[in-house]
């Protein structure tokens, strides 16, 4: 197994169990939950894939389909363990941001796009699943919160890999480190509760106006 591809599972992994916690406190079944774990690991690769105009992995490794089905199984028979914790589902959405926004950006730059275009796929690559996640389970959107800060992170990782990429020092080491940096980001910003500015004529507004 390459590292490439090592990251890409345990980033599908770790949005897949986001998605399987989500569908757990939404009451769905067994079924829900693999399928809303499965669209959170797998969709940002697979829009990654699509505008690489190459068939998308999830479909050409069926190794990628075993990180879904295991978290649906984790999840779903230690739900009451899990539920202890409510801050489980955060946790691991931020883990796989920072593994999604620093692989899809070496894919994309593998791929040969420029570093604009790579950055921006990384970034997708990162939001993708979760916005699919939301979504589908009819919550508003992490991304479009204004009371979190969620594509900050993963535009930040991006556009780090892109410059390591450009510098030459893009490595294992320094794909993992981004990754890192890019979950406590995000960890932090729900811990000490950051916030990206709002127009001043919105700040006095409701949140789901």
């Amino acid at each position: 197994m390459t590292w490439s591809l090592a990251f890409d599972l345990l980033g599908v992994f770790c949005f897949a169990i986001s998605g399987s916690l989500l569908a757990v406190t939404r009451g769905y079944d067994i079924v829900g939950s693999v399928v809303l774990g499965s669209l959170t690991g797998l969709g940002g690769g697979v829009l990654r894939d699509l505008v690489l105009g190459i068939t998308p992995t999830a479909f050409d490794q069926p190794v990628y389909m075993i990180p879904p089905l295991v978290a649906a199984a984790l999840v779903f028979f230690l739900a009451p363990e899990v539920q202890r914790f409510p801050r489980t589902l955060l946790v691991f959405d931020a883990a796989g941001l920072g593994l999604f926004c620093t692989a899809g950006t070496i894919k994309a730059l593998q791929h040969g796009m420029n570093p604009a275009a790579a950055a921006l796929l990384g970034f997708t690559t990162a939001i993708g699943g979760g916005l699919l996640r939301d979504v589908c389970a009819n919550r508003n959107p992490k991304l479009f919160d204004p009371r979190d800060i969620y594509a900050l992170p993963a535009l930040f990782g991006a556009a780090a890999m892109t410059a390591l990429w450009h510098w030459g020092a893009a490595s294992v080491l320094t794909q993992a480190l981004v990754a890192v940096v890019v979950f406590a980001i995000r960890v932090l910003s729900l811990r000490l509760h950051w916030r990206v500015p709002l127009a001043a004529g919105e700040r006095t507004r409701p949140a789901s106006a």
